[in-house]
C-alpha cells in the first residue's frame, strides 16, 4: 500500500554517498509509516551522477529475454524500452491484480519469472516460505540514491531481499460534479447516501477491503481478533449490494467513464484519473487509511538472476525512476531524482502522493497476519469476490 531493524552500517553507507547530491484496537501492532524526504531547495554541484553509467553491467552476462510479473499499468513503457534499447534485453510483462494472486501464481509452481513487485506484507511471507532469492548488492550500485527512510523497513530489515519500487495510499476517489457534497470518512463508503449506492467500486484486494472496514470501525487493519473481524464481515456484506465492481485494474476506468462515482483506490490510479477528469478528488479518509510500499524482487526460480539484477539497478537510475514517477504517478523512493528535481514538482507538492506527516501518522502498514490470515481469507470468501 515502518521502519523495523534497520542495519545501521549499510545506512550510514548509503546517507554517505546519497548526500551528494489511532492507537490499534488489534493485539498486533502496525510499524510507522514511514517519511520520505522532501525535495532539496537546491541541487549541489556533487550530487551523484543520474546519467547511464554501468547500467547494463557485464553485457556477456545478460539474458536475451527479462520476464517481469508486475501489477497492471505499474511501469512506463518508456522505461521498457529504454532497458530494451540501452541492454539489449527484450521485456515480456504479465501482470496480477493483488498481492494474494501473485502468492498464489508463484505457489501453484509458476519458474518462469524474473522479477516480480510485491508489496510489504507480502515481502514478508515470501522471506517466511523461501520464495525469494538474496541480492547480490554488487549489482545494485544505484541502491546508493534510494532515500534511507525506505531502506531497512520491517518486511526486509537488511534488504536482502528487496529494494523499493514506489509507495503510495489507498484511500477512496469521487466525482464531485456527481456527488456536490464533501467526502472525508470510511462511513461515505460503507454507508453510502441514496446518490452513491450502486455507484462504487471497491479494490478487489483482500487486506485492503478488509483493511478499509476494520479502519472505519476504529480498529487495526492488522486485527487478529475474530470479534473484530467479524464485525468487519458484517460491514462489507451490508455494502455489498451497493458495489458494481471489485477491481484493482479498472476502477480508473470506471471513474472517468461515469460508471461509478466513488471508487476505493491507490494514489497513482486516483492521479491519472483526475487528469483525465478534474472534477474527481482524492481522499485520504479521517480515520485513516493504508501506507503501503512496493518492492522489486527475485524469485528463487528465476532463470535469469544477474540480467534481472541488471533491470532492478536500472530502474533506481535517477533518470529512470523519474520516467517512471512521473507516468504512473505514484510516491517516488528515489531521493536523487527529487532532490535533482527530475520528478515533476506538481507531482512532488501533492498530497495525495506525498501526504504530510500529520495525515501519515493516521496511516497503518499492512503487516503479515500469522495463521489469522485463515479469518480474512474466509471472510472474502463469504464476500464472494470473483477470483
Amino acid at each position: 500500500m515502518g521502519i523495523a531493524g534497520r542495519g545501521f552500517c549499510l545506512l550510514v553507507l548509503i546517507a554517505i554517498l546519497a548526500a551528494c547530491g489511532a492507537p490499534a484496537a488489534s493485539p498486533t501492532p502496525a510499524p510507522p509509516s514511514i517519511s520520505p524526504t522532501a525535495p532539496a531547495p537546491s541541487i549541489t554541484a556533487s550530487a551523484p551522477s543520474t546519467g547511464p553509467e554501468d547500467s547494463c553491467g557485464d553485457r556477456s552476462k545478460l539474458s536475451r529475454e527479462l520476464y517481469l510479473f508486475n501489477w497492471p499499468d505499474y511501469i512506463a513503457q518508456e522505461a521498457i524500452s529504454r532497458f530494451e534499447q540501452e541492454c539489449g534485453v527484450k521485456v515480456i510483462v504479465d501482470t496480477y491484480d493483488s498481492n494474494e494472486a501473485l502468492l498464489a501464481k508463484l505457489q501453484a509452481g509458476a519458474t518462469g519469472y524474473d522479477v516480480i513487485v510485491p508489496s510489504d506484507y507480502m515481502v514478508s511471507i515470501m522471506i517466511k516460505e523461501g520464495m525469494l532469492a538474496e541480492l547480490d548488492k554488487n549489482n545494485l550500485p544505484n541502491l546508493k540514491h534510494i532515500d534511507p527512510a525506505h531502506l531497512g523497513l520491517y518486511f526486509d530489515p537488511e534488504n536482502k531481499y528487496t529494494v523499493p519500487y514506489m509507495w503510495g495510499t489507498s484511500g477512496f476517489m469521487y466525482d464531485t460534479a456527481a456527488i456536490p457534497r464533501e467526502l472525508k470518512s470510511w462511513k461515505d463508503v460503507f454507508e453510502p447516501a441514496p446518490d452513491v449506492q450502486g455507484k462504487i467500486s471497491m479494490l478487489k484486494d483482500e487486506r485492503e477491503v478488509i483493511g478499509a472496514a476494520l479502519k472505519y470501525l476504529g480498529f487495526s487493519m492488522n486485527t487478529t481478533n475474530p470479534d473484530e473481524l467479524q464485525k468487519a464481515k458484517e460491514v462489507l456484506l451490508r455494502q455489498k449490494p451497493y458495489v458494481k465492481a471489485y477491481t484493482s485494474d479498472t476502477n480508473r476506468d470506471l471513474l472517468v467513464a461515469g460508471e461509478v462515482v466513488l471508487a476505493h483506490i491507490w494514489t497513482g490510479d486516483a492521479i491519472r484519473a483526475r487528469d483525465a477528469k478534474p472534477s474527481l478528488k482524492y481522499v485520504i479518509p479521517e480515520e485513516g487509511c493504508t501506507i503501503w510500499q512496493d518492492n522489486l524482487a527475485i524469485p528463487k526460480t528465476a532463470r535469469n538472476k544477474y540480467t534481472a539484477e541488471v533491470f532492478i539497478n536500472f530502474l533506481m537510475r535517477p533518470d529512470i525512476a523519474a520516467i517512471n514517477a512521473n507516468t504512473i504517478k505514484y510516491g517516488s523512493p528515489n531521493r536523487t531524482a527529487i532532490q535533482q528535481r527530475l520528478i515533476d514538482p506538481a507531482l512532488l507538492n501533492d498530497p495525495g502522493i506525498y501526504p504530510p506527516e500529520e495525515l501519515k501518522r493516521r496511516m497503518e502498514w499492512l503487516i503479515d497476519v500469522g495463521e489469522a490470515i485463515e479469518l480474512y481469507d474466509r471472510i472474502w470468501t463469504e464476500l464472494g469476490v470473483e477470483q
